[in-house]
């Protein structure tokens, strides 16, 4: 691990938030690729074999940080990227460009680290290329202050070339939000495939935008946009799914399922399909409303109250 001379303090406090947060001890692992940002600093960065990552810091504050893979790498173990804010207010802005080869695999796993702040823009752009035949898994977890001073905007762009498969996790269910902006564009070239799945626990007064897009642009590709949110308290939450059939034989289904708590609850879901292949098939399923009163009753029977059968319920839809 290379660790940026001056930074060690910073290094170290967010490897101890990442392990107490995740209790994953793996960071500091020398067969571990890992990107560690504090700030818009890059203040530690480790590489392995078939893999190279160069990072730039701007005048401006903005970080940029480029992920190659070469072709027919495999990576065994989970690439980790952690970023985190030490400051009590500010922003941080980042900007991530993939470029993955034909024959890869990979898993990456992203941890947003914001716990200690009062009030924080943090801004990530990405662009992702998969090259073909390739298989590539991407989890991102949030951890944010509990003050509700967090403001995420995460915006992705990617392309997944022939016969490759993306599957992405976004998860902010264990602390507050804040506020929230998660945007996942995705083109699917020929036989590429794509699974999309975002869960997000709003509390109090908590604002959640979601909008996953699937262009199914090549023959016989597919995917699923599927998202969950529980909306307690105030939280105001709105969910677009879009997928559109443009090639021949090309399935895509996207889902959201909105479950609230709360008179003052404030939540939406807007599905679009498209269809500009008369071959293409697409199709959609949302729900919104409360807790299932037969399954909540059906735990209350078994001796669990209200809330705790609803807890229950809900951290089974959440895991």
């Amino acid at each position: 691990m290379d660790i940026v001379k001056g930074y060690e303090k910073e290094f170290e406090q967010l490897v101890e938030m990442y392990e107490k947060n995740t209790n994953d001890k793996s960071l500091r692992s020398p067969g571990v690729a890992t990107i560690i940002v504090s700030g818009n600093k890059v203040v530690g960065l480790n590489s392995v074999k078939g893999m190279r990552i160069t990072s730039k810091e701007r005048a401006d504050g903005l970080v940029m940080i480029d992920v190659e893979i070469e072709d027919n790498t495999i990576i065994p173990v989970p690439v980790h990227l952690c970023t985190g804010f030490l400051k009590k207010r500010g922003e941080q802005i980042l900007k991530f460009n993939y470029i993955i080869g034909d024959n890869v695999k990979v898993k990456f796993k992203s941890h947003c680290i914001l716990t200690k702040v009062e009030k924080l823009h943090h801004y990530m752009e990405s662009d992702m290329y998969i090259g073909k035949n390739s298989f590539v898994v991407y989890e991102d977890e949030h951890f944010h202050d509990e003050n509700g001073g967090v403001f995420v905007e995460t915006i992705t762009k990617m392309k997944v070339d022939e016969n490759s498969y993306f599957a992405s996790k976004f998860y902010e269910t264990k602390t507050r939000v804040g506020r929230i902006n998660v945007v996942m564009d995705i083109e699917l070239l020929k036989n590429a495939k794509a699974n999309l799945e975002s869960k997000i626990y709003g509390r109090e007064d908590d604002i959640i935008d979601i909008r996953e897009v699937l262009r199914l642009n090549g023959e016989y590709s597919s995917g699923i946009a599927a998202s969950t949110i529980f909306a307690t308290d105030r939280t105001k939450a709105h969910v677009v799914n879009e997928a559109y059939g443009n090639a021949a034989h090309a399935r895509g289904h996207i889902e959201c399922n909105e479950i609230v708590k709360g008179n003052e609850v404030e939540v939406s879901t807007l599905p679009l399909l498209k269809v500009l292949n008369d071959k293409a098939e697409l199709t959609h399923e949302a729900s919104v409303g409360r807790i299932n009163q037969a399954q909540l009753e059906t735990l209350m029977a078994k001796g669990l109250t209200e809330d705790e059968a609803a807890e229950f319920i809900v951290n089974g839809l959440l895991s």
